[in-house]
């Protein structure tokens, strides 16, 4: 059968996707522009002509994933709601048992970072965006008497500090921690960290 024939905006993206797949399945280290090309059925000439280098690709495909995750993100946060359901939907999404990110991917990106300036970038920006996001609404929920807070920043940086570390575990431990409580530890946090009862997270999905 024919291939389609894709703009070039649409390649890209497919090509994207696939080194995606291809990172979350074999790891930054072992990931060949072969085996992209090879997902998809085309030639490496192909993807090497949308990306002239794997270290290219690679980054591309970390920075379109990030992107990704920021538009769910601000597309959560930004719904005509209580700040209080905003930050529970997008801290349940985000945890590593919810439906966010391929959290594969993610450990595979802080490790690469430690020695790819291009993809410390991506993932420094990424990280930057998700607490400024969460701190933006948790002051909003603070300026309308939703619940108490006195450092919204401080507040996402410990909050995000415990999903990352929890998608570790969970991603890479397997069994060091149920799912089920690791969301008793998130729904706790972000209660703790507003000054309520962890009852009235429950409470404010009604």
């Amino acid at each position: 059968m024919a291939r389609v024939r894709l703009s070039v905006a649409e390649r890209r993206e497919e090509l994207l996707r696939a080194a995606i797949g291809q990172i979350e399945a074999r790891g930054v280290a072992a990931v060949r522009i072969a085996d992209v090309a090879s997902a998809l059925g085309v030639s490496n000439a192909l993807v090497l002509y949308h990306f002239s280098t794997k270290e290219k690709l690679v980054a591309a495909a970390f920075t379109f994933a990030a992107e990704d995750d920021l538009a769910h993100l601000r597309k959560l946060l930004g719904r005509r709601t209580t700040a209080l359901r905003r930050l529970r939907s997008a801290v349940r999404w985000y945890a590593p048992t919810g439906q966010a990110k391929g959290w594969r991917l993610w450990i595979e990106g802080w490790a690469a970072a430690l020695r790819e300036p291009a993809l410390q970038e991506v993932t420094r920006h990424l990280d930057k965006q998700w607490k400024a996001a969460i701190a933006e609404v948790v002051a909003e929920g603070v300026a309308a008497g939703e619940f108490h807070c006195p450092d919204p920043h401080g507040a996402a940086l410990r909050l995000t500090a415990l999903l990352d570390g929890l998608a570790v575990q969970l991603t890479s431990y397997a069994g060091a921690v149920s799912r089920a409580r690791a969301q008793e530890w998130v729904d706790e946090a972000l209660a703790r960290e507003l000054g309520l009862e962890r009852a009235a997270l429950t409470a404010s999905e009604h």
